[in-house]
């Protein structure tokens, strides 16, 4: 106890080098115009603040911060305006043109043209990033302010994509240099990055927009406990946390949560074990398969045995509620997905469709236990109580199964052959099609059904109007994805993401936080104030 108490006077003795030593005890800052923020680790890019190469796009999207986008995403997350004044789609849904307004520069002083817009997304493509750029075939700039994307395919999608891929300037852009030093159109300029440890943003005196608030953002990495301990000393203004963290207050602070798109779930293999994945990019293959989960009765049991409103409860800490899909709150979810929790309806499934249970107390059938690994970040504390609470559930209704806490690295090849406790979600529709297209998920599920209403959503020609097809790829009344129908994947709950925040701060943020901790909670900073 004593070294761990050793350890913590340490961490917040190196925030406190690293923010500066101006800082005022009460506030982190020095000004009433600055803020100190803690993120996890993983929220650094590996790659730099480089849209071409995925910056603020891939699973964790959000605004891009130092960098203008085309579109952006309301708070109820239809699609807005930013670089863009409209956008037209053609009927064939291969051809979006927009329109960009004539006033923007970037922090260099030289214009934002269609032609800087072009060589970003022409550029992005080419590169092995996150951004899922494949609907494209090229962009090109009809003039200054016209830019033309032709597409291989509809894509009604991509709407969603122009609100996240920030545009960066032709003139001044070098693949090694740039993630490092971005020059952008944005609000903020990259003012400092020690890698590893910090970030320091500055508001951009020539910002197009309406003037940030808060001209100095420090973004502090760290883990779970260090931030916590910077918090407890003083030395940051908002700090990410656990919902685990919250049973002890900090003095001065106030604990702030989010609705999300943050969803834990269980992805369960529907094929047999013995089979691979397609190749990925890399060329690289990975076993598929689970000869327990494949059965159908056992993901439906499982959908209708975990206990969701206990998860919240006991897990979350009241951080969060019930999720049946990833899409919660979001204008595509369709809400056959929600199935009760009925364990005796679990072990009826099960017999109905020949499980007996052994004298383990365990279900069998021809010779195969209802018994499997159920893999978890070991770092996470949410994920590693949905694990052990999932294993108890389980447990009641005659289903083993064996908790495995490991990396993500490890896990991103392993899930496909093991249920995984994942976290999802996105402002994007897309999500569906990631998690249920046939050679598109780590379920390795598969349905012709299915897949047409995915590809009827992505070729209607509004974004609106693509909505209902995303519903019906769920469930059509017939055919889908539901606990009830084939159930490749088991969502239990949505996450709401918790902060400490000192109490003189008021943070804006009313839009609906997407999967993943981290740079989503300063999308809004340029709207906080210190009171």
């Amino acid at each position: 106890m004593k070294k761990k108490f050793l350890a913590l006077c340490l961490i917040v003795t190196f925030v406190f080098t690293l923010v500066g030593c101006g800082k005022s005890a009460t506030t982190g800052t020095s000004a009433k115009d600055s803020v100190v923020i803690t993120m996890d680790v993983e929220s650094e890019p590996a790659a730099g603040f480089d849209p071409i190469m995925g910056w603020a796009a891939g699973e964790h999207t959000h605004d891009p911060l130092i960098q203008s986008t085309l579109l952006v995403t309301k708070d109820d997350i239809t699609i807005g305006y930013d670089l863009a004044k409209e956008y037209t789609i053609s009927p064939d849904g291969l051809t979006w043109t927009f329109k960009i307004r004539p006033d923007v520069k970037f922090t260099d002083s030289v214009p934002l043209t269609a032609k800087d817009v072009a060589f970003t997304y022409n550029n992005a493509m080419k590169q092995a990033t996150e951004t899922d750029l494949s609907m494209l075939k090229s962009v090109e700039a009809i003039d200054d302010t016209t830019a033309v994307f032709h597409l291989n395919t509809p894509y009604s999608a991509f709407a969603y994509t122009a609100a996240v891929v920030g545009i960066v300037p032709e003139h001044a852009y070098n693949a090694a240099t740039y993630g490092k030093n971005p020059i952008g159109s944005g609000r903020y300029i990259l003012k400092q990055w020690d890698k590893g440890q910090q970030v320091i943003l500055e508001a951009n005196p020539n910002y197009y927009g309406e003037q940030p608030k808060i001209k100095k953002v420090t973004v502090v990495f760290m883990s779970e406990d260090a931030s916590y301990a910077a918090a407890k000393g003083g030395q940051v203004d908002v700090a990410y946390t656990a919902p685990s963290y919250t049973v002890n207050p900090i003095k001065g602070y106030n604990i702030l949560s989010f609705n999300t798109e943050d969803i834990r779930g269980l992805n369960l293999p529907c094929i047999p074990a013995g089979n691979t994945t397609p190749a990925k990019k890399n060329g690289e293959t990975y076993p598929a398969g689970n000869n327990v989960t494949a059965n159908l009765a056992v993901r439906q049991a499982i959908a209708c045995a975990v206990d969701r409103e206990a998860l919240v409860k006991n897990v979350l800490n009241g951080y969060g509620s019930v999720a049946y899909s990833d899409c919660v709150n979001e204008p595509w979810e369709n809400e056959a997905m929600k199935v009760a929790y009925d364990p005796a309806k679990a072990k009826a499934i099960m017999e109905a469709d020949g499980w007996k249970l052994n004298a383990d107390g365990i279900y069998e059938k021809q010779g195969v236990k209802a018994e499997f690994d159920l893999l978890y970040i070991s770092s996470n504390s949410a994920r590693t109580g949905i694990a052990m609470a999932v294993k108890e559930m389980l447990k009641q209704v005659g289903i083993k199964v064996n908790p495995v806490g490991s990396s993500w690295d490890k896990i991103a090849t392993q899930a496909y052959a093991t249920p995984h406790v994942f976290g999802a979600g996105s402002h994007s529709p897309t999500g569906i099609r990631s998690h249920y297209y046939t050679g598109k998920n780590y379920a390795s599920y598969s349905n012709e059904t299915v897949d047409k209403h995915i590809k009827e959503a992505l070729a209607a020609t509004s974004v609106d109007g693509s909505y209902q097809y995303w519903k019906q790829a769920q469930w059509d009344g017939i055919a889908g994805v539901t606990p009830q129908a084939d159930s490749p994947w088991v969502w239990l709950v949505e996450v709401k993401h918790v902060y400490f925040a000192k109490e003189n701060l008021n943070v804006i943020d009313k839009k609906i936080h997407p999967h993943g901790y981290g740079w989503t909670i300063v999308n809004n900073v340029h709207q906080w104030s210190w009171k």
